[in-house]
């Protein structure tokens, strides 16, 4: 391995990778110790970390405290909040029907701004800084019931205007904005977080139509890009999606030349977990070219990641040089969308989320 950093300084640039879960509603000594040993990349909330708006708020903000005080960056802070059946962010936030809705309405593009000007609102307000939205895949048929209502329309042209609003809108009030599930899960017939499955294009029609919406998504500058965990046969018949050095670099990369962050799924689902296992699946990804690992449950898989990469890194199986590109794309993102220049006081979101009497 050619490199003049120290081991504390590897393990800080591997760290970086990362986007990782939390256990409970405030920031907690296992996570903080993440943050402070490995300059973690991101914090991904679930519903397990939300009670209500100035929770959401002190949390984000020991977090960003936390990284800025042991490395002096600042770090993602994200959440699906896609509207519909996936929006962790609940009442006193504003609740929107969610993607297959938008499509359906008479005014969808209205539809699509209101809600993506308010989500980023809310967001930044509290200080989530990337939204794992919007869906952009095709429906075909009846889709498997984790997408249900989560897909704008049957129509790739629709599908990319509508996702394009989102997108455009969410970044403009500074949100990133992450375009998913790459290269398209509109043909899934069960349920990746579940185990394997397979997409078989019927057409190069078809193959074209699912990937459609995620060139407009690279045309309007999307922060980010998540990939699918299934497997593309045609494409590549050994690999999930996540894992294909054909789809990441080959076609996202190389063929669409999309050049911002591209991330995993949960890395804990089952289409990984239970076939090549979360640590590995997490260095496969990164050597099919993904810049963000997402592991969203269980700590300990992250620091086993986290090691298996410095191992290949001193076993000359992997180049500093690989790191550094995709730290290059996280920098890069992160400069495009600083935080507020001036943050909302708790009493301010307060009385922005009429909370003042709950208070009382």
């Amino acid at each position: 391995m050619n490199t003049i950093l120290d081991n504390s300084e590897i393990d800080s640039c591997i760290g970086q990778l990362f986007m990782i879960g939390m256990p409970g509603l405030y920031l907690d000594e296992e996570t903080e110790s993440l943050i402070r040993e490995y300059n973690i990349g991101g914090i991904l909330l679930f519903k397990r970390n939300i009670d209500n708006p100035v929770q959401v708020t002190e949390l984000c903000r020991s977090i960003q405290a936390a990284s800025m005080e042991y490395h002096g960056n600042s770090m993602f802070i994200a959440i699906d909040q896609e509207g519909g059946m996936v929006a962790r962010l609940k009442e006193p936030f504003t609740l929107f029907p969610g993607n297959e809705a938008i499509g359906e309405s008479i005014k969808p593009v209205k539809m699509a701004k209101e809600f993506a000007r308010i989500t980023a609102k809310e967001m930044r307000m509290v200080g989530l800084n990337m939204d794992l939205a919007p869906v952009m895949d095709v429906k075909r048929g009846i889709p498997d019931r984790h997408l249900g209502t989560r897909i704008f329309s049957d129509d790739p042209d629709k599908v990319g205007h509508l996702g394009g609003v989102v997108i455009e809108t969410l970044q403009k009030k500074g949100v990133m904005a992450v375009a998913k599930h790459f290269p398209g899960l509109g043909l899934a017939n069960f349920d990746p977080h579940q185990g394997n499955v397979t997409i078989n294009y019927e057409s190069e029609g078809v193959k074209k139509g699912q990937m459609q919406p995620f060139k407009k998504a690279i045309k309007k500058d999307v922060a980010g890009i998540m990939t699918s965990h299934a497997i593309y046969p045609d494409i590549d018949p050994d690999n999930p999606a996540t894992l294909s050095h054909r789809i990441v670099t080959g076609i996202l990369r190389e063929k669409l030349k999309y050049r911002g962050l591209i991330l995993t799924d949960d890395l804990e689902m089952g289409a990984i977990q239970k076939s090549i296992g979360v640590a590995q699946g997490a260095v496969a990804a990164f050597m099919a070219g993904v810049d963000l690992l997402l592991i969203c449950e269980h700590q300990g898989y992250v620091v086993e990641a986290i090691e298996l990469i410095r191992k290949m890194l001193f076993e000359n199986e992997l180049t500093m040089e690989r790191i550094m590109a995709s730290i290059t794309r996280i920098r890069n993102v992160r400069k495009d969308f600083p935080g507020p220049k001036k943050r909302v006081s708790i009493a301010g979101i307060r009385k922005y989320f009429d909370m003042n009497a709950e208070a009382a």
